[in-house]
Formats: C-alpha cells, sequence, structure tokens
C-alpha cells in the first residue's frame, strides 16, 4: 500500500496548482483522506479532509482557495489550490487510514499511511 504525491512546484503569489496523490495497493473511495502540509520548523498542519461519502472540510487558512476531490476509479486523490499565497510555501503529504470513513479526524496522530510529500512553493 502506497501513496504518492505529485503536483508540486513554484508558482507566483495568485497562481494555482493541483496536487495528485496516487493510491496504489489501496482505494481511495473506502476511507477517509486527507491533505497536510508542513514548513520546516513548525508542526504539521491540516489542509482538509474527504470521506467516503465525498464530504469535504477545510482549514480556515485555506477555506474558499483549495478544494479537496477524488477519483475513485483511478484511485487519486486531488488537491486543488487557486490563489496561492506566499504563506501557503509548504511541503504538502496526503494521508489516509483505514480506521475512519466518516466524521474525517483531523489530527495528524490519527492518520497511518502517509505519502512522501510534494514541495510548493509561491513566490510573492
Amino acid at each position: 500500500v502506497q501513496l504518492v504525491e505529485s503536483g508540486g512546484g513554484s508558482v507566483q503569489a495568485g497562481g494555482s496548482l493541483r496536487l495528485s496523490c496516487a493510491a496504489s495497493g489501496y482505494t481511495t473511495s473506502s476511507d477517509c483522506m486527507a491533505w497536510f502540509r508542513q514548513v520546516p520548523g513548525k508542526e504539521r498542519e491540516g489542509v482538509g479532509t474527504i470521506d467516503r461519502l465525498g464530504r469535504t472540510t477545510y482549514a480556515d487558512s485555506v477555506k474558499g482557495r483549495f478544494t479537496i476531490s477524488k477519483d475513485n476509479a483511478k484511485n487519486i486523490l486531488y488537491l486543488q489550490m487557486n490563489s496561492l499565497k506566499p504563506e501557503d510555501t509548504a511541503t504538502y503529504s496526503c494521508a489516509t487510514d483505514y480506521r475512519y470513513y466518516l466524521e474525517c479526524p483531523k489530527a495528524e496522530a490519527d492518520f497511518g499511511l502517509w505519502g512522501q510529500g510534494t514541495q510548493v512553493t509561491v513566490s510573492s
């Protein structure tokens, strides 16, 4: 079972990026999935979650700018990021855990399977 992120890169403020999280040996339709981000020297921050029914939650800092979705046929989780700001610069990781499929948790400690992360850099 593996999660692999892609789509990171460098973009100017106001731009957009779409991150992907491809799941192998795992079905994205089953369980809660989440996006987190981390800046060196700081704690990992939850970006948002999506549950089995496709219901999403977002951190206040990204609400209205970021959208989480998934393509269950392709087993891919997405994070569409619009109106990017320099403070969005971070390493973004996807995560999941078989224990949760509705009412997704938001804490890092609740997720047992993680991708390796992809870097997003937003310049002003």
